[in-house]
């Protein structure tokens, strides 16, 4: 074996990728970052507001704070302020003289709306978990397997076409087989393009994954007509008149008729709210950002896997409609390209593609490797003409 053909082997063997049996893609990412963001925010955020107001009150004491009589004792100014925390009702006199009710129980409702929201915004992530993240693991699983199976595939090929090539006497043998296994499409494995073309007629993944950001979408419209019928009517109210003469009381004649309270948790409230629309108002776009991504192909990503043999789904303009499962499995595999060890490799090569002067002879990695290892991607041209000559 020549000096060039020894260093041929080695650059070739080095470009082999290890093989990861056993347990691989352990840190497989099935939510993509922006969605995994949200998530976090969506969820996230109405936790730390309840702990909020449950840490107002325990510091602060009672929510409501009553004026009550000179002469009641502490007992009944106790009394007082945990009946009207029960009730949390204002009586506001008509232009009758009659008293109109009206609620504020939102201030007592707090922190567990707080947690009823963020159990709610849980819902779209727990769908996307049972009913995609399993089949989307397995797709993912075997088409990373599979690209990097394709490579290695490839560069085993070249290996092959120099050890034949070092034992062929006759080039014109070698050159006429190369030709004709070109012709039959031997250097192809086929399988992962028709799985992938499989994929863009399924569309169980893209509906799923549209449900779960229309689901984040319309629990935020419900937030916002929450806040604005229920919390807009309580949000500058900081005092309310409160009845205590009910029951035993309703017959003591020393007993005022309504007695004024103040809410010490209203600043709570309020800033429940205000960040409340602020931040799930600020989602909103990066929601709507994530759905339009559907709505066209990752080719950076394609075009680089269009060095594999078999793997030409753009040259073949087999890409139609974006809103399927196959979009859906691009973006996951640019989320988790750390996994995608031949990725890194076939953007060397099409880089050193793109700048090489023999850009008409080079199509896929085989070809490439193939002048790397010192063999010509094609027939050299004075074995063409010699031919010629030989048969006029």
């Amino acid at each position: 074996m020549s000096l060039a053909h020894a260093a041929a082997e080695y650059m070739l063997s080095d470009a082999l990728l290890p093989d990861r049996r056993g347990p691989r893609l352990k840190g497989l990412l099935l939510e993509l970052p922006l969605d995994r963001m949200v998530k976090f925010i969506a969820v996230g955020f109405p936790l730390l507001l309840m702990s909020l107001a449950f840490a107002q009150e325990f510091s602060s004491g009672p929510p409501i704070r009553c004026f009550s009589p000179s002469n009641f004792s502490i007992r009944q100014a106790a009394y007082v302020d945990s009946s009207c925390w029960d009730s949390l009702v204002h009586h506001q006199p008509d232009e009758l003289g009659q008293h109109k009710m009206k609620s504020l129980w939102p201030h007592k409702a707090l922190p567990y709306s707080l947690l009823a929201l963020a159990v709610v915004m849980y819902l779209p992530v727990l769908l996307w978990q049972y009913a995609a993240a399993p089949a989307l693991s397995s797709d993912l699983l075997f088409i990373i397997s599979e690209l990097d199976k394709s490579y290695n595939r490839a560069i085993r090929l070249v290996q092959h076409m120099l050890k034949i090539r070092q034992k062929s006497s006759d080039p014109h043998v070698f050159w006429d087989e190369l030709e004709k296994a070109r012709k039959e499409r031997y250097f192809e494995f086929p399988l992962l393009e028709r799985y992938l073309a499989c994929k863009q007629r399924s569309h169980s993944l893209v509906a799923t994954y549209l449900l779960r950001n229309s689901l984040l979408l319309l629990f935020i419209s419900a937030i916002y007509l929450y806040l604005g019928h229920f919390h807009l009517d309580v949000f500058f109210q900081e005092e309310f008149s409160c009845s205590v003469k009910t029951g035993l009381l309703s017959d003591e004649t020393h007993m005022p008729h309504l007695i004024t309270c103040r809410l010490t948790s209203l600043s709570v409230l309020q800033i429940v709210s205000l960040s409340s629309i602020t931040i799930y108002t600020l989602l909103v776009p990066v929601i709507i950002y994530n759905l339009t991504r559907l709505c066209r192909w990752d080719k950076r990503l394609l075009s680089i896997y269009e060095m594999l043999p078999a793997f030409d789904l753009l040259s073949r303009k087999m890409l139609g409609c974006p809103i399927n499962d196959l979009n859906v499995i691009l973006l996951f595999l640019r989320a988790n390209i750390s996994e995608l060890i031949s990725f890194s490799w076939l953007s060397v090569l099409c880089v050193l593609k793109d700048t090489t002067t023999q850009k008409h002879n080079i199509d896929t990695v085989v070809d490439f490797m193939t002048l790397l290892a010192g063999l010509e991607p094609s027939k050299p041209k004075h074995l063409t003409h010699r031919i010629g000559d030989e048969n006029p």
